[in-house]
C-alpha cells in the first residue's frame, strides 16, 4: 500500500473517533448570522500575486453584493489565520473594520444602505496562506515540485474553507449568482489555469484572466500553476456543443491522452442517467494537480497517477473498481451533485457524496454491465463504519460522518430498489438536476422531493439511515411451518420490501418492526435475501 494513503487511512479513523467541541467562530462560519443574512453575494472579482520565494500571496476581491434584508451595523467577512486584511474599500471610502479570529467585521453604520440596492466592496489582504497538510482531505496551499523540478502550485481547500486563501462571505449556502473573475499572476514560464473561460493572457507579466459565468461554491474556486500543455476536444450533448480542455504536465502527454481518453464516453453517460452537463457556458476542463482530485468546478482536479481504481486500489474489494479511473469518474459525478445542487449546511453533504459515489456505479453500469454496477455498490458497503450518524449538527461547520459517502451511495441505491423501475429512476435524477439547478437545498427539501416523486414512503427510512448510526437488524425464526420475522434497532415506522428467500420459497414482504409471519411449509431452516439493502442478520 502507498504510505501517503496509509498515513491518511490512519489520520482519518483517528480523525473519525475524536469528539469536537464546537464554538463561537465554529458558529460564525457555519450559520447565516447577523452579519450574513441581509445580503446575497452576486460576483466575485478576485485578483492575486504569487511570491513564491516567501510562500505568500497578496491580492484583492472585489464583492459585487444586492441587500436582501435591512443591513445590521456588522458585515462579516472570512479571512482565515495567518491571512491579515490590508483595507476595505467601498468606492474611495475606507471603511473601519476589527478583527475576531477567522472572522473581520466591517462597520457599516455610514453607508446607508437600503433593501434591494447592489454594491461593491473591495477587500485588499495579504499573507502566507496555510499550507496542506494532506490535500485534498487536510487542505490549504500546495507548493510543490514536478518531477523535473519545476514549480508545480495549487489549493484544495474544501473542509478548510475559501477563507483560507482569499477573502470571501465563506459560507456553503452563499455562491455568486453570476459567477466571478479568478486573475492570477504566475511566475514566468508556467501556466494558470483556473475555474471557467480564459478572457485574456498578458504575456509580459504573465498574468492569466478566466471567468466564471455560472453560481459556484467558494471552495471550487482554484487555480493550477505548473508547465502545463494542452489540447481541446467538443462534445455534441444535450444541450448542444460542450467544450473540452485538457491540461496536463509537459511530459505525461502521452499517457494522459491514453487515460483521459474515457472522458467522452463519460460525460455522455452522466447525460443519461442526470441531465445535461449543468455548466456548459463555462466548459469542462480535466487538469492534472498536485494532489489527489477535487471536484473544482468546470476544472476538475486530477491526480490518480494515471492508475486505473484509487491510485491502483479497489475501494469495492470485488475487482469493479479497477476497470475504471476512480478519480476521472468521481471528481466529474460533482459537476451534478456538489456543484449543480448544493447542500446549504455541510452536514447535509451526503447530496454531494452519497449521489456521487453512486455515479461511480452508474459509469460502471454504462461502459459494462448492471450486475458490475450493483456488485460495485455493495462491495463498497466494508468502507461503512458507522461511526456515527452522516447528518450532523446544523449551524456549526460540522461535517457529520464520512459515512456519507459509501453509505449515502448505499442509500440511493436502496431507493433504486424500491423503486424497481431504473427508467423512473433515471427520471428522478434528471428531474432532480432540472429542479434543483444552479440551487442550494437542504437534505429535508431533497428528501421530500424524492419521497414525493417516488410516491414511496421514506420518512422513517431517511431518518434510520441518516440521523442514526443504527443498522436494521432482521430477526427472523420458523414455527408450525410460518416464517416470524421483524426488524429491530430501527427508528419508529421503519419498513422495507424485502423479499424472503427459503429451498422453495421465494417471498416478498413488508418488514416492520412489529412480529408478522407468513406460510413457510417447504421452505427450509435457512432464509435469505438480497444484499441490495443495507441490513444485517441477528448475531
Amino acid at each position: 500500500m502507498n504510505i501517503k494513503i496509509l498515513t491518511f487511512i490512519i489520520w482519518y479513523l483517528l480523525l473519525a473517533n475524536t469528539s469536537f467541541a464546537y464554538g463561537r467562530q465554529d458558529t460564525l462560519r457555519g450559520s447565516n448570522g447577523a452579519g450574513r443574512y441581509w445580503w446575497d453575494v452576486l460576483h466575485y472579482d478576485l485578483s492575486i500575486d504569487m511570491d513564491t520565494a516567501q510562500r505568500s500571496i497578496s491580492g484583492h476581491n472585489t464583492i459585487t453584493l444586492l441587500v436582501t434584508d435591512a443591513p445590521t451595523q456588522q458585515f462579516q467577512i472570512d479571512l482565515q489565520i495567518p491571512m491579515e486584511i490590508d483595507s476595505i474599500k467601498y468606492g474611495s471610502l475606507a471603511l473601519q473594520y476589527t478583527r475576531e479570529e477567522n472572522v473581520w467585521w466591517v462597520n457599516t453604520s455610514i453607508l446607508h444602505w437600503q433593501k434591494g440596492e447592489i454594491h461593491k466592496i473591495t477587500i485588499y489582504y495579504h499573507g502566507q496562506p496555510r499550507v496542506a497538510r494532506m490535500p485534498p482531505w487536510d487542505g490549504g496551499f500546495i507548493w510543490s515540485e514536478d518531477s523535473t523540478g519545476k514549480p508545480w502550485y495549487s489549493v484544495a481547500c474544501q473542509g478548510l474553507g475559501a477563507s483560507s486563501w482569499w477573502p470571501c462571505k465563506d459560507y456553503q449556502a452563499e455562491e455568486p449568482d453570476s459567477g466571478m473573475v479568478l486573475r492570477i499572476n504566475a511566475p514566468k514560464g508556467l501556466s494558470a489555469i483556473s475555474n471557467g473561460r480564459l478572457l485574456k493572457h498578458n504575456e509580459t507579466n504573465n498574468s492569466w484572466t478566466w471567468a466564471v459565468k455560472n453560481p459556484i461554491n467558494s471552495y471550487d474556486a482554484t487555480f493550477y500553476i505548473g508547465d502545463y500543455v494542452s489540447w481541446k476536444d467538443t462534445l455534441m450533448g444535450e444541450d448542444g456543443r460542450l467544450d473540452l480542455s485538457f491540461y496536463v504536465l509537459r511530459y505525461n502527454e502521452a499517457k494522459a491522452k491514453k487515460q483521459f481518453s474515457v472522458t467522452k464516453e463519460m460525460l455522455h453517460c452522466f447525460e443519461y442517467w442526470m441531465g445535461p452537463y449543468p455548466f456548459y457556458q463555462d466548459g469542462y476542463k480535466l487538469v492534472e494537480a498536485p494532489h489527489l482530485g477535487m471536484e473544482h468546478q468546470s476544472a476538475v482536479a486530477y491526480g490518480n497517477e494515471y492508475k486505473m481504481g484509487y491510485k491502483g486500489m479497489d475501494r469495492s474489494g470485488t475487482g469493479v473498481g479497477l476497470l475504471f479511473d476512480f478519480i476521472i469518474i468521481h471528481e466529474t459525478g460533482h459537476e451534478w451533485f456538489g456543484n449543480n445542487i448544493t447542500a446549504a449546511d455541510i452536514t447535509d453533504n451526503w447530496i454531494h457524496e452519497g449521489f456521487t459515489t453512486y455515479t461511480e456505479a452508474l459509469f460502471t453500469e454504462c461502459a459494462f454491465s448492471k450486475d458490475k454496477a450493483f456488485t460495485y455498490t455493495i462491495g463498497e458497503r466494508k468502507n461503512i463504519r458507522n461511526d456515527k450518524p452522516i447528518c450532523g449538527s446544523y449551524g456549526i461547520h460540522d461535517h457529520g460522518s464520512g459515512d456519507q459517502y459509501d453509505k449515502g451511495a448505499s442509500i440511493v441505491h436502496m431507493i433504486r430498489v424500491m423503486m424497481n423501475n431504473d427508467q423512473q429512476f433515471r427520471q428522478l435524477l434528471r428531474d432532480l438536476n432540472k429542479d434543483f439547478y444552479h440551487s442550494i437545498t437542504t437534505s429535508k427539501e431533497v428528501e421530500t422531493y424524492i419521497a414525493k416523486k417516488t410516491g414511496l414512503q421514506l420518512a422513517a427510512f431517511f431518518d434510520q439511515y441518516l440521523r442514526t448510526n443504527d443498522i436494521p437488524t432482521l430477526e427472523w425464526y420458523i414455527k408450525s411451518n410460518n416464517l416470524y420475522y421483524r426488524f429491530t434497532n430501527t427508528v419508529p415506522e421503519f419498513s422495507l420490501p424485502v423479499t424472503l428467500y427459503g429451498r422453495k420459497k421465494k417471498v416478498p414482504v413488508l418488514v416492520t418492526n412489529e412480529w408478522q409471519h407468513i406460510k413457510w411449509k417447504n421452505g427450509g431452516y435457512n432464509v435469505s435475501y438480497s444484499t441490495d439493502y443495507l441490513i444485517k442478520d441477528k448475531d
